[in-house]
């Protein structure tokens, strides 16, 4: 018995001194290996990282754990961490903070996950971190300070990604790139900082320049895993290897129209061509007057591997249609835009779309009748009705803006329309709008002034209201007249009056027409009447006690 407590007693002054070596997660096994202690977890489903890991682990590897995020401080208690693998996870998001308390961390490895980005300041928390990988996930950005905080980094890899454009100042901004190329070159050392960037969709267009000289130009103390990358786009450089093209720089766009006058016959069918050189190739858009209410299709072709034509093509042309069409093309460097005058030839009136002339006067503008048609929370329809001599070419301009804002956004109408509409509109504020002639100011009953809601509910909460008023004002209409005296005139004798309008409200029914002709609303008040009868016969105490709850009570609360 004695031994058998010593023992014991042993064990036990044992587990209080190391409590950290005997402890381990469920699900997971912990071993003891020359470098440390070892956390091991492999398919155990855990929703996220535990909260009570012993902080004797030198080594976590928590794989295939359905894991979706790593919080902040999520493994800040295990100070003495220096390997961790998170290897085939579902991880999505990593917080800014998520590494913090573990300076001694050299190896962390986030293979098979799904990370679109990477805190890169994260790494600020973990100065000695040599090893990092983040290969098959889905990285399609790679700022230029992402290795900033990485200054004892010898192995990277971020291979099978989505990256498709970046930078050289990302590595040449890299600490240790900076100090090889000083110090270990003279040395004659061979380092083995390690560049691992294949497999990316990478788009070898005129952003790619500076990087794909870099890699050109890597050699050691600097090796790259697989120098052999290759082109995924544009069209004519796919499968290309970076050795394989010539690169230009960059430039903004140039765009140019052949013809800036066109004119064509009512009916005829217009196509409106534009030329647009930039490096990468760029974006093109039309711009027009009526773009909102006649909207026409555009084509564009790739010419060259910087030249694209875009063609804006209007079937069978009205008047309204004549203007300005203006073909607008940018890229991340700049823009550019070119015009094209449209000018319609008709029975009616050969002559072009005059250029813009100064406002009129007010005096020699029509009488415009203008209405809202439609308003939501957020925008109008607008109506008018204007009496001209010649409505097939009378344009129409709107003025609209903010009710305090001395400048309104004029645009302009072509004839045969009448109605048009506003939306985007800032919630609870207040608009003008008007509508005159084209070139002709405001002037009084053109213009209407109304305020957006705040929000959906708030119309919602409206229309609820109006019914929630209707029925109670047929309630109150059904209610005796005795009732509501019974409120006002508490100076009084309340019940003694109650009862005398009733008697006479009694007398004007019985001239009325019959019972059988009363409503639901009758029988309500007919046993309110019966109700201030039976108050009529009761003991003076009791009649006290009523006068009091008369001068307290309110018609509403009768019903």
């Amino acid at each position: 018995m004695d031994v058998f407590c010593a023992v014991f007693g042993m064990f036990f002054v044992f587990d209080i001194i190391t409590p950290g070596l005997s402890a381990c997660l469920l699900g997971c096994s912990c071993t003891n290996e020359n470098l440390g202690r070892t956390l091991l977890c492999m398919e155990t489903p855990l929703a996220h990282i535990p909260e009570n890991i012993p902080d004797d682990f030198t080594k976590i590897r928590i794989e295939n754990c359905h894991l979706t995020e790593l919080p902040q401080g999520s493994f800040s208690q295990v100070h003495a961490l220096e390997f961790l693998w998170l290897n085939f996870n579902e991880i999505t998001l990593m917080n800014i903070k998520s590494l913090e308390g573990l300076s001694n961390l050299t190896e962390l490895r986030l293979q098979g996950n799904k990370l679109t980005s990477v805190p890169w300041t994260a790494f600020q928390s973990t100065p000695r971190l040599k090893i990092l990988d983040l290969k098959h996930n889905r990285l399609d950005v790679l700022p230029e300070h992402a290795l900033r905080y990485l200054p004892a980094l010898t192995y990277l890899d971020l291979s099978f990604n989505q990256l498709s454009i970046t930078s050289k100042e990302v590595f040449t901004n890299w600490p240790l790139y900076q100090i090889a190329e000083k110090a270990w070159g003279k040395e004659g050392l061979v380092s083995n900082v390690v560049l691992a960037l294949h497999d990316n969709p990478w788009s070898c267009d005129c952003r790619l320049k500076g990087f794909v000289e870099f890699i050109r130009k890597v050699s050691p103390p600097v090796i790259l895993m697989n120098s052999y990358l290759k082109c995924s786009g544009p069209g004519n450089k796919v499968d290309k290897y970076f050795h394989e093209i010539q690169l230009k720089t960059c430039m903004k766009p140039v765009a140019s129209v052949a013809e800036s006058n066109v004119s064509l016959s009512l009916g005829a069918n217009a196509t409106l061509t534009c030329l647009v050189k930039a490096r990468p190739l760029s974006h093109i858009q039309w711009l027009y007057p009526l773009k909102i209410i006649r909207g026409f299709a555009s084509t564009q072709t790739q010419i060259d591997e910087e030249t694209i034509t875009s063609q804006l093509v209007i079937p069978s042309v009205h008047l309204v249609d004549r203007g300005l069409y203006t073909c607008m093309a940018n890229n991340f460097i700049g823009n550019s835009s070119v015009c094209i005058s449209l000018n319609i030839d008709s029975p009616i009136s050969s002559a072009p779309l005059p250029p813009p002339v100064p406002m009129l006067s007010s005096n020699d503008s029509p009488h415009i009748d203008i209405r809202i048609a439609k308003q939501t929370v957020y925008g109008i329809t607008l109506e008018w009705h204007a009496v001209t001599d010649n409505p097939a070419e009378t344009w129409f301009t709107i003025h609209f803006g903010k009710y305090d804002s001395p400048k309104k956004e004029m645009i302009f109408i072509g004839p045969g329309i009448n109605s048009y509409s506003v939306s985007d509109l800032l919630p609870v504020t207040k608009y003008e709008v008007c509508v005159t002639l084209k070139n002709h100011p405001p002037r009084e009953g053109q213009c209407i002034v109304f305020v957006t809601g705040s929000d959906i509910s708030q119309l919602e909460q409206r229309e609820r209201l109006i019914h929630i008023i209707v029925i109670v004002c047929a309630m109150v209409l059904a209610v005796p007249a005795g009732m509501y005296a019974c409120t006002t005139e508490a100076r009084f004798s309340c019940l003694d009056r109650c009862v005398d309008l009733w008697k006479k409200r009694r007398r004007h029914a019985e001239d009325a027409e019959g019972s059988e002709r009363q409503n639901t609303f009758d029988s309500l008040q007919a046993a309110s009447d019966e109700a201030l009868y039976r108050d009529s016969e009761e003991k003076p105490t009791k009649r006290r006690k009523s006068e009091d709850r008369c001068r307290g009570g309110s018609a509403a609360h009768l019903y």
